[in-house]
Protein backbone atom coordinates (compact mmCIF):
# COMPACT_ATOMS: atom_id res chain seq x y z
CA UNK A 1 0.00 0.00 0.00
CA UNK A 2 1.24 3.35 -0.82
CA UNK A 3 2.03 6.05 1.91
CA UNK A 4 1.28 8.71 -0.71
CA UNK A 5 -1.87 9.71 -2.14
CA UNK A 6 -2.12 10.71 -6.23
CA UNK A 7 -3.44 14.86 -4.87
CA UNK A 8 -0.12 14.17 -2.73
CA UNK A 9 2.32 13.34 -5.68
CA UNK A 10 1.03 16.26 -7.43
CA UNK A 11 1.76 18.81 -4.75
CA UNK A 12 5.40 17.79 -4.42
CA UNK A 13 7.64 20.53 -5.03
CA UNK A 14 9.18 20.35 -8.98
CA UNK A 15 12.46 19.36 -9.63
CA UNK A 16 14.34 23.42 -9.57
CA UNK A 17 15.25 24.11 -13.53
CA UNK A 18 17.52 26.72 -15.12
CA UNK A 19 17.37 27.48 -18.61
CA UNK A 20 20.43 29.41 -19.46
CA UNK A 21 20.24 31.46 -23.15
CA UNK A 22 23.34 32.69 -24.62
CA UNK A 23 25.83 32.97 -27.57
CA UNK A 24 28.43 30.69 -26.26
CA UNK A 25 26.64 27.29 -24.81
CA UNK A 26 29.69 24.92 -24.96
CA UNK A 27 30.28 26.79 -21.65
CA UNK A 28 27.69 24.87 -19.71
CA UNK A 29 27.60 23.09 -17.44
CA UNK A 30 31.07 24.40 -17.11
CA UNK A 31 32.11 24.26 -13.52
CA UNK A 32 28.89 23.39 -11.94
CA UNK A 33 29.12 19.95 -13.82
CA UNK A 34 31.42 19.40 -11.73
CA UNK A 35 31.82 18.35 -7.90
CA UNK A 36 28.58 18.22 -5.85
CA UNK A 37 26.44 19.95 -8.12
CA UNK A 38 27.74 18.15 -11.19
CA UNK A 39 26.42 14.99 -9.34
CA UNK A 40 22.99 16.50 -8.52
CA UNK A 41 22.86 17.20 -11.95
CA UNK A 42 22.98 13.69 -12.94
CA UNK A 43 20.94 12.31 -10.25
CA UNK A 44 18.02 15.41 -11.16
CA UNK A 45 18.10 17.52 -8.10
CA UNK A 46 18.09 20.23 -10.49
CA UNK A 47 18.11 20.48 -13.96
CA UNK A 48 19.61 22.40 -16.90
CA UNK A 49 18.72 23.05 -20.20
CA UNK A 50 20.62 25.88 -22.71
CA UNK A 51 19.86 27.36 -25.66
CA UNK A 52 21.78 28.92 -28.15
CA UNK A 53 20.79 32.27 -29.15
CA UNK A 54 22.03 32.23 -32.13
CA UNK A 55 19.29 29.80 -33.43
CA UNK A 56 16.68 32.71 -33.37
CA UNK A 57 19.01 34.59 -35.55
CA UNK A 58 17.45 36.66 -38.60
CA UNK A 59 18.49 37.34 -42.20
CA UNK A 60 20.44 35.62 -44.25
CA UNK A 61 23.78 36.48 -42.37
CA UNK A 62 21.89 35.39 -38.96
CA UNK A 63 22.30 38.59 -37.40
CA UNK A 64 22.08 38.80 -33.78
CA UNK A 65 22.80 42.73 -33.21
CA UNK A 66 22.38 45.85 -34.64
CA UNK A 67 24.34 49.20 -34.65
CA UNK A 68 22.80 51.28 -31.80
CA UNK A 69 19.91 53.67 -32.38
CA UNK A 70 21.14 57.31 -31.53
CA UNK A 71 25.21 56.47 -32.88
CA UNK A 72 27.69 55.04 -30.42
CA UNK A 73 30.25 52.51 -30.02
CA UNK A 74 29.61 49.15 -30.47
CA UNK A 75 26.76 46.24 -31.11
CA UNK A 76 23.76 45.84 -29.09
CA UNK A 77 21.62 42.56 -29.22
CA UNK A 78 18.38 42.89 -30.90
CA UNK A 79 14.90 42.51 -29.39
CA UNK A 80 13.28 40.30 -32.02
CA UNK A 81 16.10 37.93 -31.60
CA UNK A 82 16.25 37.68 -28.26
CA UNK A 83 12.16 38.07 -27.74
CA UNK A 84 11.92 35.07 -29.78
CA UNK A 85 14.55 32.99 -27.55
CA UNK A 86 13.08 34.14 -24.16
CA UNK A 87 9.56 32.92 -25.43
CA UNK A 88 11.07 29.49 -26.81
CA UNK A 89 12.48 28.99 -23.07
CA UNK A 90 9.38 29.56 -21.38
CA UNK A 91 7.40 27.92 -24.05
CA UNK A 92 9.85 25.15 -22.69
CA UNK A 93 10.82 25.68 -19.06
CA UNK A 94 7.39 27.79 -18.18
CA UNK A 95 6.60 30.83 -17.51
CA UNK A 96 6.74 30.95 -13.23
CA UNK A 97 10.43 31.23 -13.85
CA UNK A 98 12.21 34.00 -12.79
CA UNK A 99 13.84 35.98 -15.68
CA UNK A 100 17.27 37.28 -15.04
CA UNK A 101 19.61 39.29 -16.87
CA UNK A 102 23.26 39.88 -15.79
CA UNK A 103 24.03 43.91 -16.37
CA UNK A 104 26.14 45.98 -14.03
CA UNK A 105 23.18 48.37 -13.25
CA UNK A 106 21.38 45.38 -11.88
CA UNK A 107 20.77 44.63 -8.38
CA UNK A 108 23.93 43.17 -6.85
CA UNK A 109 23.94 39.57 -6.27
CA UNK A 110 23.48 38.43 -2.81
CA UNK A 111 23.15 35.77 -0.49
CA UNK A 112 19.70 36.75 -0.03
CA UNK A 113 18.42 36.49 -3.72
CA UNK A 114 20.43 33.36 -3.82
CA UNK A 115 18.20 31.78 -1.25
CA UNK A 116 15.23 33.55 -3.09
CA UNK A 117 15.98 31.55 -6.37
CA UNK A 118 16.91 28.75 -4.35
CA UNK A 119 13.39 28.73 -2.78
CA UNK A 120 11.49 29.11 -6.38
CA UNK A 121 10.85 27.03 -9.21
CA UNK A 122 13.81 28.44 -11.78
CA UNK A 123 15.38 30.93 -13.46
CA UNK A 124 16.02 32.37 -16.99
CA UNK A 125 18.74 33.26 -17.30
CA UNK A 126 19.87 35.93 -19.96
CA UNK A 127 23.83 35.96 -21.25
CA UNK A 128 24.12 39.24 -22.97
CA UNK A 129 27.09 40.20 -25.35
CA UNK A 130 28.39 43.30 -26.55
CA UNK A 131 27.21 46.58 -25.84
CA UNK A 132 24.24 45.20 -23.97
CA UNK A 133 20.50 44.47 -25.26
CA UNK A 134 17.31 46.54 -26.61
CA UNK A 135 15.79 48.15 -23.54
CA UNK A 136 12.19 46.94 -24.82
CA UNK A 137 13.26 43.49 -24.72
CA UNK A 138 13.78 43.82 -20.93
CA UNK A 139 10.73 45.77 -20.28
CA UNK A 140 8.28 43.45 -22.78
CA UNK A 141 9.56 40.36 -20.29
CA UNK A 142 9.94 42.07 -17.12
CA UNK A 143 13.21 41.07 -16.85
CA UNK A 144 15.21 41.33 -13.54
CA UNK A 145 18.69 43.00 -13.94
CA UNK A 146 21.33 41.64 -11.45
CA UNK A 147 25.28 42.45 -11.01
CA UNK A 148 27.79 40.27 -9.83
CA UNK A 149 29.94 43.05 -8.71
CA UNK A 150 31.18 46.34 -9.66
CA UNK A 151 33.44 45.41 -12.48
CA UNK A 152 32.82 44.76 -16.06
CA UNK A 153 33.02 41.19 -17.83
CA UNK A 154 32.69 40.38 -21.31
CA UNK A 155 29.23 39.01 -21.21
CA UNK A 156 26.96 37.22 -18.97
CA UNK A 157 27.91 33.85 -18.65
CA UNK A 158 30.11 34.19 -16.10
CA UNK A 159 27.88 35.65 -13.76
CA UNK A 160 25.36 33.16 -14.95
CA UNK A 161 27.71 30.36 -13.84
CA UNK A 162 28.54 31.68 -10.45
CA UNK A 163 24.83 32.16 -9.77
CA UNK A 164 24.15 28.83 -10.62
CA UNK A 165 26.78 27.35 -8.28
CA UNK A 166 25.68 29.80 -5.41
CA UNK A 167 21.60 28.65 -5.63
CA UNK A 168 22.68 25.20 -6.83
CA UNK A 169 24.36 23.93 -3.69
CA UNK A 170 21.44 25.32 -1.46
CA UNK A 171 18.98 22.89 -3.02
CA UNK A 172 17.89 19.67 -1.70
CA UNK A 173 19.67 16.65 -2.66
CA UNK A 174 22.92 18.40 -4.08
CA UNK A 175 24.68 19.45 -0.41
CA UNK A 176 24.66 16.71 1.93
CA UNK A 177 25.66 18.15 5.18
CA UNK A 178 23.22 20.77 5.00
CA UNK A 179 24.20 22.21 8.52
CA UNK A 180 27.59 23.18 6.77
CA UNK A 181 25.71 25.81 5.05
CA UNK A 182 23.87 27.62 7.98
CA UNK A 183 27.46 29.14 9.40
CA UNK A 184 28.68 30.11 6.45
CA UNK A 185 29.24 34.04 5.40
CA UNK A 186 26.46 35.90 4.99
CA UNK A 187 23.83 33.51 6.00
CA UNK A 188 23.83 34.99 9.50
CA UNK A 189 24.32 38.31 8.58
CA UNK A 190 28.15 38.33 9.63
CA UNK A 191 31.54 36.46 8.03
CA UNK A 192 31.89 33.51 9.08
CA UNK A 193 34.83 32.22 11.60
CA UNK A 194 38.26 30.99 10.89
CA UNK A 195 38.29 26.93 10.31
CA UNK A 196 41.43 24.59 11.75
CA UNK A 197 42.48 20.89 11.18
CA UNK A 198 44.93 18.88 11.80
CA UNK A 199 47.80 18.86 12.79
CA UNK A 200 46.84 21.01 15.71
CA UNK A 201 50.86 22.44 15.01
CA UNK A 202 52.11 23.47 11.63
CA UNK A 203 54.89 25.47 11.29
CA UNK A 204 55.23 26.86 14.94
CA UNK A 205 51.08 27.90 14.57
CA UNK A 206 48.61 26.26 16.87
CA UNK A 207 45.14 25.46 16.67
CA UNK A 208 43.61 27.88 19.43
CA UNK A 209 43.01 25.94 22.02
CA UNK A 210 39.69 26.81 22.67
CA UNK A 211 38.90 24.39 20.12
CA UNK A 212 40.48 21.81 21.29
CA UNK A 213 38.57 21.91 24.64
CA UNK A 214 35.60 19.72 23.67
CA UNK A 215 33.30 22.59 25.51
CA UNK A 216 31.07 23.53 22.67
CA UNK A 217 29.27 26.42 24.72
CA UNK A 218 32.55 28.04 24.47
CA UNK A 219 33.67 26.89 20.95
CA UNK A 220 30.09 28.64 20.13
CA UNK A 221 31.03 31.77 22.05
CA UNK A 222 34.61 31.92 20.78
CA UNK A 223 32.86 31.30 16.97
CA UNK A 224 30.83 34.22 17.33
CA UNK A 225 32.92 36.60 18.43
CA UNK A 226 35.62 35.69 15.45
CA UNK A 227 32.74 36.02 13.08
CA UNK A 228 31.74 39.85 14.85
CA UNK A 229 35.49 40.71 14.47
CA UNK A 230 36.15 39.84 11.36
CA UNK A 231 32.75 41.62 9.80
CA UNK A 232 34.28 44.48 11.85
CA UNK A 233 37.60 45.02 10.19
CA UNK A 234 36.88 43.54 6.72
CA UNK A 235 32.91 44.58 5.99
CA UNK A 236 31.94 47.31 8.21
CA UNK A 237 28.84 47.41 5.64
CA UNK A 238 27.53 44.21 7.00
CA UNK A 239 29.07 45.25 10.42
CA UNK A 240 26.65 48.23 10.64
CA UNK A 241 23.72 46.55 8.89
CA UNK A 242 24.28 43.49 11.65
CA UNK A 243 25.27 45.50 14.81
CA UNK A 244 22.34 47.64 13.94
CA UNK A 245 19.58 44.92 14.37
CA UNK A 246 21.10 42.78 16.84
CA UNK A 247 23.08 44.89 19.43
CA UNK A 248 19.99 47.07 20.17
Amino acid sequence: MSGATDETKTEEKAVWSAHVLTLFPEMFPGPVGQSLAGRGLKEGAWNLEVTHIRDHAVGKHLNVDDSPFGGGAGMVMRPDVLGSAIEKAQAVSGKDKKLIYFSPRGRVMDQKLVRELAEGPGVILICGRFEGVDQRVLDEHDVEEVSLGDFILSGGEVPALAMLDAVVRLLPGVTGNVASLEDESFETGLLEYPHYTRPAVWKDREVPEVLLSGHHEKIKDWRQRQSEELTKQRRADLWERWSAENLK
